[in-house]
């Protein structure tokens, strides 16, 4: 789709529906309000550009996810990962939205384009994936004035191409690899995504990662996975390690949860996965640790 094609079908930009004061309103306060709150106070520091990543993550819209930055990091993930408002983006599995909610209106509001790879409805999907894809789905695709015209595909064991073949700039895998190898899907993940791609597009990953010195299970069933296997998978399907950052390690976690990585935050499982909660499970020390100990890795789809 050509720029001037994608701008119409996405409607008016966000730069003017915030001008027009239209767009969300959190707790009462809208758009509006909160830049006529800071003509009231000369003093108030101002927000961050309209468009910006820094708005993006900023935006009142995110209001209720904000909590875990601390942990994520997300300014300095995607700028690890070259993220540009321009870019074609393809997320893979993204969840209830907590990367969405920063994509889509930073890739909306620079004309670019996000592509959220749900779950697999095909036979023998699950219900309850298959309900969070109706979530997602109605969520992030009745709001084109935030979020732009969201694309939506499916990734599973059956499923066709994620993305027309060829047009992505980033492809994002953020905390899923453990699930599918655990699935079996793991390679064709890694397939699917090198085809997405562009020439010289980069392939972003966050995972929860497995000391070297740890036996990897298979289908990491405890959800960490180490850096050198995924570093293997990548370059089985063709990619070229560019390079890796600490932005999300964690020292503190010890990879020996007794329920695996959903132990710690945000999940704070007490019991195993399926089971009724433990009222007499302490969670403090996993509370203390924190969120899990990630590998944060850029690869590159050669020319």
């Amino acid at each position: 789709m050509q720029d001037d094609e994608r701008s119409a079908a996405a409607g008016p930009s966000r730069r003017a529906m915030l001008a027009a004061c239209g767009l969300i309103a959190v707790g009462g306060l809208s758009a509006c309000g909160e830049r006529e709150a800071e003509k009231a106070d000369p003093e108030a520091p101002a927000g961050p550009p309209e468009g910006s990543l820094e708005w993006a993550i900023a935006g009142a819209w995110r209001a209720a996810d904000r909590g875990r930055d601390s942990w994520r990091h997300p300014l300095e993930t995607l700028r690890f990962f070259g993220l540009q408002p321009s870019m074609t983006v393809v997320d893979f599995w993204p969840g209830s939205g907590w990367y969405t909610e920063i994509l889509a209106p930073y890739l909306a509001e620079g004309d670019g384009e996000y592509y959220a790879v749900g779950f697999s409805n095909g036979p023998g999907a699950d219900p309850a994936q298959a309900a969070l894809n109706a979530n997602f789905e109605q969520r992030f695709g009745s709001d084109r004035r935030l979020y732009g015209e969201v694309k939506f595909s499916q990734f599973g064991a059956t499923t066709g191409p994620v993305a027309p073949a060829g047009t992505a700039d980033l492809v994002l895998f953020m905390r899923c690899i453990h699930s599918w190898m655990a699935a079996g899907t793991a390679e064709k993940a890694f397939a699917d995504a090198f085809a997405a791609l562009r020439p010289r597009g980069i392939l972003g990953i966050e995972q929860h990662r497995l000391g070297p010195d740890q036996d990897q299970d298979p289908a990491a069933a405890d959800g960490y996975v180490q850096e050198a296997f995924v570093k293997q998978l990548a370059a089985e399907a063709g990619f070229i390690f560019e390079a890796a950052s600490e932005i999300n390690a964690n020292p503190d976690d010890t990879k020996d949860h007794p329920f695996g990585v959903e132990t710690l935050p945000p999940r704070l499982l007490t019991a195993p996965l399926g089971s009724p909660p433990d009222p007499t499970f302490d969670s403090a020390p996993y509370r203390e640790i924190g969120e899990s100990d990630r590998m944060t890795l850029k690869f590159r789809k050669p020319e």
